[in-house]
């Protein structure tokens, strides 16, 4: 299996628009940051999580050419503001995509894209198959289970595929979750900056001490903002944890 990260800044993104923060960029590609998605790719399967404000740029640098589903983890804008370049997909594959999300978001979903579905569908507007997952499921042969996360106030999913559990904007995961996740092979989890706390994101310290916890092979962090270098950082940072980047692939 493959994991392709195709964002991995903050909401925001780095830099931020009107290139504030551009001053902390030091030339190194690696700290300049879409908003966080992800592509999977194993055998026959092409799977998306998340379609941030960059999508159709993402799905252009790392040459998506087809899409079997996508996971949503959760209703805030830089994970789902993508979901009308869709449409590319459903011209070329001449079908509809399943989306798979929790019941809140998918509810989101159709109210802030509503001309995407019902009676009143707009002519050529992505079409997507909304389906509430709350249970694992089989697809194309991977195993992927929905993984309750808190984001602040909010409960939000990740998602483990296979060996993979991949978390973004968590602060926090219950015990029934960290079960799930002990011991896995790879995690990706958000580590938005060193300090101060934050009250709905874990900082790099944090995230450390929870992938310890959790006895994970390798923890990848995403979700930074422009104050984390990714050099320094990952100098500081043991072997078993290190940042992601955009365009960044590995094999599980």
């Amino acid at each position: 299996m493959k994991l392709t990260f195709l964002g991995t800044g903050t909401s925001m993104g780095v830099p931020v628009a009107g290139g504030f923060g551009s001053e902390m960029l030091d030339g190194d590609p690696r700290n300049e940051r879409f908003r966080c998605s992800a592509w999977i790719q194993e055998k026959e399967a092409s799977i998306l999580i998340d379609t941030s404000p960059e999508f159709r740029l993402q799905t252009i640098r790392a040459g998506i050419t087809k899409l079997d589903l996508v996971l949503i983890t959760h209703e805030h804008m830089d994970h789902i503001a993508g979901l009308d370049d869709l449409r590319a997909y459903n011209y070329a594959q001449k079908a509809s995509i399943p989306l798979y999300t929790s019941k809140r978001t998918a509810e989101s979903i159709q109210r802030r894209f509503e001309y995407m579905f019902g009676e009143n569908k707009y002519p050529g507007s992505a079409s997507i198959d909304l389906k509430i997952v709350t249970e694992p499921f089989s697809f194309k042969g991977l195993s992927i289970t929905p993984l309750q996360i808190h984001h602040g106030k909010i409960d939000i999913l990740g998602f483990k595929i296979n060996n993979l559990a991949y978390m973004t904007d968590t602060k926090s995961i219950p015990e029934a979750t960290k079960e799930l996740v002990r011991g896995t092979k790879v995690m990706v989890i958000s580590g938005l900056r060193w300090a101060p706390e934050h009250p709905t994101h874990l900082t790099i310290p944090e995230a450390v001490e929870l992938a310890d916890e959790l006895e994970v092979e390798q923890t990848y962090l995403i979700h930074m903002n422009a104050y984390v270098n990714h050099q320094e950082t990952n100098e500081k940072l043991p072997d078993q944890v290190q940042l992601a980047y955009d365009q960044m692939i590995i094999d599980i």
